[in-house]
């Protein structure tokens, strides 16, 4: 399985979860486990996915987050599971 970290970070507002679920449900990456929470008025997502039938590329996927962050306000990041790992080593 190979598996990636989203992560979604902005100011709240209706629909976030719903846009990016519909994102990935669309490009055909499964959504794992996801974590959210609202801080006086932020919003943070954190989204594990497998991305092992995604119907697109890594980089692809990546750009297509971005955009959709970029139109809804958000910053959308995506970064697959094993560079994540690499990156938090001890």
């Amino acid at each position: 399985m190979k598996k990636a970290i989203v992560t979604v970070l902005g100011k709240d507002q209706v629909g976030i979860i719903a846009k990016v679920c519909m994102y990935l449900a669309d490009k055909n990456a499964n959504v794992l486990e996801i974590s959210q929470t609202i801080i006086k008025g932020y919003f943070d997502m954190l989204m594990i996915i497998d991305i092992t039938k995604c119907s697109c590329s890594p980089g692809e996927l990546a750009g297509g987050l971005k955009e959709l962050g970029e139109n809804i306000g958000l910053s959308i990041n995506f970064q697959r599971e094993e560079i994540f790992e690499s990156m938090h080593r001890i």
